[in-house]
């Protein structure tokens, strides 16, 4: 996979509206600022044309596949509709099922529910614990984060050669790294996967807010992806891909709308017929507002145009890297290099400075949000700070004080909402807390750095 921006105008792609444009944030220092969201790899700003959708459907909500009334039969009508739109949006093949679910999490754990006994699954150990993780009652082979796309599929082939050539087996790679946002070789990497006998599902979650995805093109079994991160808020995700494991696997959840028919059995039990279609590991009344806010998401930017959206990104990309690498106090991280692909997710960290230290100086006195920490890629973050990736390390900021070196990471993400002037004044914070330090003192207040309201600011 590759991004491309040839023949592109980024200039003729402005950022798309988003709620929160116009929020105002204060100061520690004094007044207030229109607040700077860097943090979109964690959740992106929903569309406001998401929003003015799901405002115009709320008065008609009604039970989803349940009922006779006309709001059932609208809102049941709203939800399969959507399903349809997401598969075109994702490239589906004609016998590919969208499951909808709660997140990117919710999905994968889906799937390592409904994989078949004695599976063996490979991950890297790169992975985003959403993706890292399900795989429990799974034959797990973690694989060493290659440093090349070449020696990603190199150590795929290696693995996969060695292993049982008669059993199922699945392999689990994230299309963008949440931590680097470099772009992996999906292609290649599906190739390997299939010249094995083995499957492969992609972690989308970074990579189908930046970058076109398509199953058939890509030519993998299952795409994982969530809403909140494509600009959709209301907690709905989504599991893509052929249906043969899902349609043998027990329902993710026993419930209504899993059910077909259940039915009591002389001796006392129940006999249940499960469906055959996506109703089957959608038990339960369906979100069909998440659903229709993905559906929008999903509309709003393919009729913006991806490519310009992916060309501006790019153009936003270049202008962050350029800029931090005039900081030579600035190291970002990477693992295939600087020439390598990336969307807009990146991450550095600071000679000098404690990273949480850092994130908190960057909000309180300049109205920019990002994230701190190991960003739920501990392995991965470890390795590219040089530090034991089995070290188990903390979620959020670590018991260090301000100023001290601390093993983790600062993270600035941005997407087709982001204004020039957000990254702008992100370089010039950067550039200001490095060369004259922080305005303000800070403390350590339950594992996160924050302004200390007690204390006069730094002279």
């Amino acid at each position: 996979m590759s991004v491309s921006t040839a023949a592109l105008d980024p200039s003729v792609c402005a950022p798309l509206p988003v709620l929160g444009q116009d929020v105002t944030v204060p100061l520690v220092t004094g007044g207030e600022v229109t607040y700077a969201a860097l943090d979109y790899a964690a959740s992106a700003p929903a569309l406001q044309r998401v929003w003015d959708d799901v405002a115009a459907y709320a008065p008609y909500y009604g039970s989803v596949h349940r009922g006779a009334g006309y709001l059932s039969q609208l809102s049941t009508d709203l939800f399969e509709n959507s399903r349809r739109t997401v598969a075109e949006f994702l490239g589906c093949r004609p016998e590919d099922q969208v499951v909808f679910t709660r997140s990117t999490t919710d999905s994968l754990n889906l799937l390592a529910a409904a994989i078949p006994a004695n599976c063996q699954v490979f991950v890297y150990e790169t992975e985003h614990h959403a993706s890292l993780l399900p795989w429990r009652d799974a034959q797990v082979t973690y694989l060493n984060a290659p440093r090349t796309p070449g020696q990603a599929v190199e150590t795929l082939e290696r693995a996969l050669a060695g292993r049982d050539p008669y059993g199922p087996a699945l392999v689990c790679v994230t299309g963008a790294s949440n931590v680097t946002g470099e772009l992996w070789p999906v292609r290649e990497l599906a190739a390997a996967a299939h010249a094995h006998g083995a499957r492969i599902v992609l972690d989308a979650a970074q990579l189908a807010p930046h970058h076109p995805v398509d199953i058939a093109e890509l030519d993998v079994d299952w795409v994982a992806f969530s809403g909140h991160k494509l600009y959709a808020p209301f907690g709905s995700g989504v599991l893509a891909g052929r249906a043969d494991w899902l349609q043998a696997a027990e329902p993710y959840l026993a419930g209504g709308g899993a059910s077909r028919k259940v039915a009591r059995r002389a001796d006392g039990g129940v006999d249940v017929d499960w469906h055959t279609t996506a109703a089957r590991h959608e038990a339960g009344s369906p979100n069909v507002i998440g659903v229709y806010s993905i559906a929008s998401a999903c509309k709003a930017l393919t009729e913006a145009g991806f490519d310009n959206l992916v060309a501006r990104e790019q153009e936003l990309v270049s202008r962050v890297r350029e800029g931090l690498a005039e900081v030579p106090e600035v190291q970002v991280l990477s693992l295939f290099g600087d020439d390598a692909p990336r969307v807009g997710v990146i991450s550095f960290v600071v000679r000098g400075w404690n990273s949480s230290h850092f994130a908190a100086a960057l909000s309180a006195e300049y109205g920019i949000g990002v994230r701190d920490g190991l960003f739920c890629a501990h392995p991965l973050v470890r390795t590219l700070l040089g530090s034991d990736p089995q070290d188990p390390g903390v979620c959020g900021a670590p018991e260090a004080e301000p100023g001290e070196r601390s093993l983790n990471a600062i993270r600035v993400s941005f997407g087709a909402g982001t204004p020039d002037e957000h990254i702008d004044r992100f370089l010039r914070a950067v550039t200001e807390l490095v060369r004259e330090g922080a305005q303000w003192k800070y403390r350590t207040e339950d594992g996160r750095c924050v302004p200390d309201r007690g204390e006069a600011p730094q002279v």
